[in-house]
């Protein structure tokens, strides 16, 4: 997917846990694997398909083991830098019940891409500009996507930040370190799969942290491309939380409730 240039493994070499962190490692060496990640496999002519890619990388998700509808989903988490860096921490539907992506939605609390290089644009000119994206509407390539990208200086330092959603019936907010820098409201999504309240976010969602080296983001944006300086490339996940919170039983919406809390255990994709 996005023409990314990494394969995702279980190896331990690009998962792992160091010091009471997750650490997702992206290294420069030649790795085979599925051609689609899970959520494009269905429906597809050969969701089996293998291909063999220059770097290596993994890709963890709670698929099957956990999923929520609305709420607060924190992940503390430090960046990797460098022309062709992609971290992701997003969600996608537990069940695709309004079709295929992009028709279920997809939320993505916290996109960066070519973090530290050179920027004319950007304070202190280097690439320092987080995203936080809704993707929704109709099945691929009728989707539609709503999004804010600010720059936030604090992603340069080498120090963890929060990343954060607060996720309501009625609208999303993106946040970090606590702050809030965008909002979208039930007006602005909708989905060819139904015409239900809230549609398609009104379902529950899992949890995907990944670091994809390359793709159609990342290579059009800074210097171009992929560059292979630096490698490897570290992303570090201190820890990640979810709370259901009781406010949030507004308009009749059914809440399912998670515990104050709750640390996720993310299995291999």
């Amino acid at each position: 997917g996005n023409d990314e240039r990494q394969c995702y493994t279980k190896s331990r070499r690009n998962a792992a846990v160091e010091d009471g962190k997750l650490v997702i490692t992206g290294r420069q060496e030649r790795a085979t694997g599925p051609a689609l990640p899970p959520h494009l496999r269905f429906g597809s002519a050969m969701p089996d398909a293998e291909v063999t890619r220059a770097f290596s990388s993994a890709r963890l998700t709670s698929r099957g083991k956990a999923a929520w509808r609305y709420g607060k989903i924190e992940v503390r988490a430090i960046l990797p830098h460098g022309q062709g860096t992609w971290p992701a921490i997003w969600m996608l539907p537990e069940k695709e019940n309004y079709g295929p992506w992009a028709a279920s939605g997809e939320i993505d609390i916290l996109e960066a891409v070519n973090l530290g290089v050179p920027c004319a644009k950007c304070p202190g000119e280097r690439e320092n500009t987080i995203l936080g994206t809704l993707h929704f509407g109709g099945k691929w390539p009728n989707n539609k996507h709503k999004g804010e990208e600010v720059a936030f200086p604090g992603v340069l330092d080498g120090e963890f930040h929060t990343y954060a959603i607060e996720w309501y019936p009625d609208r999303i907010t993106w946040q970090v370190d606590g702050q809030t820098y965008a909002e979208r409201t039930v007006s602005e999504w909708s989905t060819t799969g139904s015409s239900a309240p809230g549609a398609p976010f009104n379902q529950p969602f899992h949890l995907i942290i990944n670091l994809a080296i390359g793709g159609k983001l990342a290579e059009s944006r800074g210097l171009g491309g992929v560059r292979l300086d630096g490698y490897p490339k570290r992303m570090e996940i201190d820890w990640v939380r979810v709370w259901q919170k009781p406010d949030i039983e507004t308009a009749g919406a059914q809440v399912e409730r998670v515990h104050p809390g709750l640390t996720l255990l993310l299995r291999s994709a």
